[in-house]
């Protein structure tokens, strides 16, 4: 279009859409654009890109064959009321040979605007920038606002729908095309549903489906598409499936390797992942070990045999394995083009990395979605295989426990190559080439501690210190240990420094085998530390997690954070300590253990235990912090044990969770640690206030297994009150997992107890619990009973987020017993409670209670737009099973509202999220519906696919829903 005075400088430009209702604007203000046939004679100008249209042309784009006899005068009268629209543009509306022309500037009219971004995208998918595609054609199709030209008459505006129409899907065809080639199959899983409701006899998206399917370890479901699609197109048109559908189906049938995650990158653009480079930094100094360094790189970069190179390093720690698998890793990441991964498997200490962790970690920094990430362990690795099929990548892993941990984790492409250390030899491990690390020669030795002190300072003395690295027992981390320490000392003689080692020399001769060395070595360093670096180091070894913050730290240390972080960078300037991300610090495991043996030989008990006493306070203050950011009116902190510090405080929601997201390990390990004696009853409410871990699905395994533990410990004990609150905890956890018997057991004890010792938190907790378990076993008239204490306690204690509660549980049986006008109001009366205790995202809950009352009302619709806040706030908050349990609740109501393709939609979401967290018995229950919505849509196959899958699961969990499953197969098979 030729730019007009709709250009001018300083006034707003004209800006038209036809994407939509037929629109004009100058800047934000919105055009009145008249009737309907004014808007449609708009339209018709508008997408003729400015050329001009007779008059002829445009009775017929807006009246067709039956024009009114003053059809030449209407023209003139809708051109001339668009001229006093458009005001001082006028202009841009022109008469000129008996017609009329639009002109406006570029990027003016939206479809302009989509078919721009539309070519970036094709540009960006050639070049390989999947991601960037993905992002522009979004951008394009946002631009849709309903219907193309709603509203409009004639038949122009009729052919110009379909066209806009028909190229919207085609937009969205490549982008669900592009979705899957950057493996966000699950989550467009549920989107092609819909599609393929919405336009059953278009392949293409079928196609899609199919292969979204199948990516996301739904075969059955896949081939039952094919079925369906097969069935549907011989009844309604007489012809078979296009060609590509049925080539896919028999990939499938033969389980074809290429319809992996990611697509062959022979195909005309790259691959679609971020290329990582996550090696460590190379080790300042580092010396010797040429023949090893140069033999590993031969063996990662020779000939393959078909097969990844996978070369293991095995020595005793300190040894230096970590330092020479970098530097050679270093050394030939230029063979690895793609990228190069890396991870501490954490192999020494007492908790492991466990490989599907890992899987993750590393998918997630080749740029997969967390939606993308299967949820299992054997998923996961072969998404991790597929992404490195055809690539070249180093894979390093660093402080493995065994060659289990390590199978996982390794390439399985000819180009790729892995790199792993370990305590142990991993003979086991399949095609490895095993090289074993042992001290350095004394020359190796001595010139790396002559590169740290200075040759200067060493040239003067070389008898000095040979003595010195002889005393170190030639092992690189003790080298370096004492050789910092002496370049840190520039009034210390290299002979001082040998004096000092003398005594240690006796003892590292004595304990020369194996790890004992390294704990030898470490006192090298150890006594070179001043008296409040040595007391902090000793300390940092007590706790069990994996790190620490600096404000954990501080409280554990008994110091203010300034004077915590001078002590902890003093430590990790002389590397026994290291600082993984700014403000958090770890120790290696073998330092962590040689830090606790010191503590216990050289702290009395009692300051042993004041230290993790106060590691324990300040988790225990900071997370009821956070408990009541997110539950403001909650009464549970006024039921904890009492602690003497503030703990952390937090601006808002967002901040809150973040912090206990973050810190979820190091909580668990300090409650499992600290269960005990004085201390047993502040681990136990420590556990009850990040209860929040299970139900957003971070950790809740070790959550479980912890609270287990501690229960374990409260009966030990004898303490009936932290046992009650034990019971209260796991009764939460098995119920979050539909483990519905054993939920009722402790439910039932932790009410005994808490009657027992007069405890409100496990009384009414638990009572809620008992009647939110007994509606979920179908006993409605017992739930009534329990929630009813509830109720009565949570109001004695002035808890109205817990009154919320217990009234959004109540609303569940009474809809139970046939009361759904009453389960109705209980469920706004939860509302009204939640918002008079303040903001908070658990106001969801009682839209999640509200909708499911509105759906057994008989008011589907207007449970949709509760259940579909719920579902956004829950996604805001991160609450992974709610946001599960909301989208299964939607999938009910659009069923009971005839939507049976938005049903299908939030089903496969709710399976998505259920089945990554574990829920089988709920992950079955929509199966079941998911079934139901797709044969509503005419995906018998499917539907049957997913009730077998359902039935499958019910029966080998025992449950009475098999019935049901099997009367709707046995159904659909006498049809």
């Amino acid at each position: 279009m030729t730019d007009t005075a709709s250009d001018a400088p300083g006034r707003p430009r004209l800006l038209f859409s036809v994407l939509g209702p037929v629109r004009a604007r100058r800047g934000a203000e919105l055009l009145h654009t008249g009737s309907p046939q004014q808007r449609a004679l708009l339209a018709a100008l508008l997408l003729r890109g400015g050329r001009t249209a007779t008059a002829a042309e445009l009775v017929d784009a807006l009246w067709g064959e039956e024009p009114p006899h003053a059809a030449l005068a209407a023209l003139r009268t809708y051109a001339s009321r668009l001229r006093k629209v458009f005001g001082p543009d006028a202009d841009a509306l022109v008469s000129e040979s008996g017609g009329y022309a639009i002109r406006v500037g570029e990027g003016c009219l939206d479809t302009d605007r989509a078919e721009h971004l539309a070519t970036d995208a094709e540009k960006a998918r050639a070049t390989g920038d999947r991601p960037r595609a993905r992002d522009l054609i979004n951008e394009a199709l946002d631009l849709w606002d309903g219907e193309p030209l709603a509203g409009l008459p004639g038949p122009f505006a009729e052919t110009q729908r379909t066209r806009l129409e028909e190229w919207r899907l085609t937009l969205l065809e490549s982008r669900l095309d592009l979705d899957l080639e950057v493996g966000a199959h699950a989550e467009a899983v549920s989107e092609l549903t819909a599609l393929t409701a919405a336009h059953p006899l278009r392949e293409r998206l079928r196609e899609l489906l199919m292969l979204a399917l199948y990516r996301s370890g739904r075969q059955a479901e896949a081939l039952a598409v094919y079925a369906d699609t097969r069935r549907l197109l011989a009844d309604e048109l007489g012809v078979d499936p296009c060609p590509e559908l049925s080539e896919l189906q028999q990939r499938i049938l033969q389980a074809d390797t290429d319809l992996a995650a990611v697509p062959d990158p022979s195909q005309g653009y790259a691959c679609p992942f971020v290329r990582p480079a996550q090696l460590p930094a190379r080790v300042a100094h580092f010396t010797g070990r040429a023949g090893l360094a140069a033999g590993l790189r031969a063996q990662l970069t020779g000939p393959r045999g078909g097969a990844p190179a996978v070369s293991a390093i095995a020595g005793i720690g300190g040894v230096g394995k970590t330092s020479l698998a970098v530097h050679v890793a270093h050394a030939v990441r230029h063979h690895f083009p793609d990228g190069q991964l890396y991870a501490d498997l954490q192999g020494g200490g007492p908790g492991p990395a466990e490989p599907d962790a890992v899987l993750g970690a590393f998918l997630r920094a080749m740029g997969t979605a967390d939606s993308a990430i299967p949820g299992n362990a054997e998923e996961r690795a072969a998404l991790y295989r597929s992404f490195l099929a055809d690539r070249r990548v180093l894979v390093v892993l660093d402080n493995a426990r065994d060659a289990a941990q390590v199978r996982p984790l390794l390439p399985g492409a000819e180009g790729c190559a892995a790199l792993v250390t370990s305590r142990v030899r991993l003979f086991d491990l399949e095609n490895v080439r095993l090289v074993d690390l042992d001290v350095m020669d004394p020359g190796e030795a001595l010139a790396l501690f002559t590169g740290i002190v200075g040759a200067e300072r060493v040239g003067v003395e070389r008898e000095a210190a040979l003595d010195t690295v002889a005393a170190c027992g030639f092992l690189p981390l003790a080298l370096r240990i004492a050789a910092s320490r002496l370049a840190a000392r520039p009034t210390w003689t290299v002979a001082h420094l040998a004096r000092r080692l003398a005594d240690e020399r006796r003892r590292l001769d004595e304990l020369h085998a194996g790890d004992l060395a390294v704990e030898a070595t470490f006192d090298l360093g150890y006594h070179h530390l001043e008296h409040g670096q040595a007391r902090a180091f000793r300390l940092l070894g007590l706790p069990d997690g994996p790190d620490l913050s600096l404000p954990a730290a501080a409280a554990l240390l008994d110091l203010d954070p300034d004077a915590a972080e001078d002590v902890l960078e003093s430590l990790v300037d002389t590397s026994l300590l290291e600082s993984t991300t700014p403000g958090r610090y770890r120790l290696h495991d073998l330092l962590r253990l040689y830090a606790r043996a010191r503590a216990e030989r050289e702290e009395p008990p009692a300051e042993r235990d004041a230290a993790m006493s106060r590691l324990l306070d300040f988790y225990l203050a900071t997370a009821a912090r956070a408990y009541a950011v997110d539950r403001p009116g909650d009464r549970l902190g006024t039921h904890l044990e009492p602690v003497p510090v503030p703990g952390l405080t937090f601006p808002g929601s967002r901040a809150a969770t973040d912090w206990l997201l973050t810190e979820v390990s190091c909580l668990l390990a300090c409650v499992r640690q600290q269960a005990s004696g004085d201390t047993l009853r502040r681990s136990v409410d420590l556990l009850f206030v990040v209860k929040d871990l299970a139900e957003s699905g971070m950790g809740r395994r070790l959550y479980g297994q912890v609270a287990a533990a501690v229960l374990t410990a409260a009966r030990d004990a004898g303490d009936p009150r932290a046992e009650g609150r034990a019971h209260t905890i796991l009764a939460y956890h098995h119920g979050l997992t539909a483990r519905f018997a054993r939920a009722e057991e402790h439910a039932r004890q932790a009410v005994r107890l808490g009657t027992a010792t007069a405890d409100p938190l496990a009384l009414c907790q638990a009572s809620n619990l008992r009647g939110s378990l007994a509606t979920w076993l179908k006993r409605p008239e017992e739930a009534e009973r329990h929630l009813a204490t509830a109720l009565r306690g949570f109001r004695a204690d002035g808890n109205l987020p817990g009154e919320a509660s217990a009234l959004s549980n109540l609303s569940r049986a009474h809809l139970d017993m046939g009361r759904p006008a009453l389960a109705a109001e209980l469920a706004g009366r939860a509302l009204a409670r939640y918002e008079a205790a303040g903001p908070s995202w658990r106001r969801a809950n009682a839209l999640y209670a509200y909708g499911i009352a509105l759906t057994e009302s008989g008011r589907p619709e207007e449970a949709v737009r509760s259940l579909a806040d719920a579902l956004a706030v829950f996604q805001a908050g991160r609450q992974r099973w709610w946001e599960g349990m909301t989208a299964w609740r939607l999938t009910v109501a659009h069923l009971a509202a005839g939507d049976p393709a938005a049903a299908a939609r939030h089903a496969d979401l709710a399976l998505t999220v259920l089945r990554d967290l574990g829920d089988d018995l709920r992950s079955a229950h929509v199966l079941t519906l998911l079934g139901r919505a797709l044969a509503r849509i005419g995906q018998e196959g499917r539907a049957r696919a997913c009730w077998r899958d359902a039935l499958a699961a019910y029966e080998r969990l025992g449950a009475a829903e098999r019935s049901e499953v099997r009367e709707l197969l046995a159904e659909r098979s006498s049809r």
